[in-house]
């Protein structure tokens, strides 16, 4: 749910999907019961599943301050509720549409202002807790995260740290956009129980496409239709100082993404999203360099039409 964005109840998804030569088949169904709130139903049918399929229902409420999330999965008939807390100031006071919003941040690069308010990260704390009903166990965890917000002028970076008492698991990430087409993580598990731990890097880097200059004509209109700052009258030169633009016009000039990570035991990973027209495509490749003998694991390719 994002905020500065119509949101009607009673808005609904219906997405499916089927793999073959296996046969297995995914569904979804995403219906919004207000503006805070939406039920999300999900099913998998599958011979290579126990009972052959599975449902999973989320009724999820986000109000910006808080949000909540209760959950029934047929599988081992599992009761679950989540619950997540931000804190400092709301997220829902002062919204902007997208537009305005990003008619802000180019005012803010060019005037070379820090930000309203100094806010410049936001702190969360959630937990979770879930029971089955058939095998009748249950479990819990607690995290926490800051994230940075666009008001911070430095890389944007997250950190989370979340824990499980009863299995004995910690869990630890970090990532930063390092660039406009580059991101790096890394995340650290350990068990206090078994002691063991392992360490994971990954990046992704995108492919840009060459922006034209009619791409960014829509922030200069709307510049000027709210009476003018004192900009650059060069498109390309105010492209150069805003580096943040929305996020939709931004996905546009996305040609492919690389994904790579790496763990502590050189198990490596390579994964290529791109586009052909309405084509889109991944390959990847798992690589096992301790393994001489076999040093390639693995290697997938899945090709998907978009119209």
């Amino acid at each position: 749910m994002s905020f500065g964005v119509p949101m009607n109840p009673g808005d609904t998804l219906l997405y499916g999907r089927l793999y073959l030569p296996n046969s297995h088949l995914e569904a979804l169904y995403l219906r919004r019961l207000s503006p805070t709130t939406q039920l999300k139903i999900s099913c998998v049918s599958s011979s290579a599943l126990k009972s052959g399929g599975s449902i999973l229902l989320l009724l999820q409420n986000d109000v910006g301050k808080y949000s909540t999330e209760y959950l029934y999965s047929t599988d081992s008939a599992l009761l679950g509720v989540r619950g997540l807390y931000n804190f400092g100031q709301d997220p829902r006071e002062g919204a902007e549409s997208p537009e305005l919003e990003t008619l802000t941040k180019v005012k803010t690069a060019l005037e070379g202002k820090e930000g309203i308010g100094g806010r410049n990260g936001r702190f969360s704390a959630g937990a979770e807790m879930y029971y089955g009903l058939l095998n009748k166990s249950g479990g819990m965890s607690t995290g926490i995260r800051f994230t940075t917000l666009p008001s911070h002028s430095g890389f944007p970076y997250t950190m989370t740290l979340t824990l499980n008492p009863l299995m004995g698991n910690l869990s630890s990430t970090y990532a930063v956009k390092a660039g406009r087409s580059l991101a790096l993580c890394s995340r650290f598990d350990f068990n206090f129980y078994s002691y063991e731990s392992e360490l994971q890097v990954g990046m992704e880097l995108w492919r840009r496409r060459n922006l034209q200059q009619t791409d960014l004509e829509w922030v200069h209109k709307k510049i000027q239709e709210r009476g003018g700052w004192d900009i650059p009258a060069s498109i390309s030169s105010l492209a150069e100082k805003v580096e943040d633009l929305d996020e939709e016009h931004r996905d546009k000039d996305t040609a492919g993404v690389l994904k790579a990570r790496v763990n502590q035991d050189w198990g490596i990973g390579l994964l290529w999203e791109g586009r052909v027209k309405e084509l889109l495509y991944t390959a990847g490749i798992l690589i096992d360099v301790k393994r001489k003998e076999q040093i390639f694991r693995g290697v997938g390719l899945e090709i998907q039409y978009s119209s």
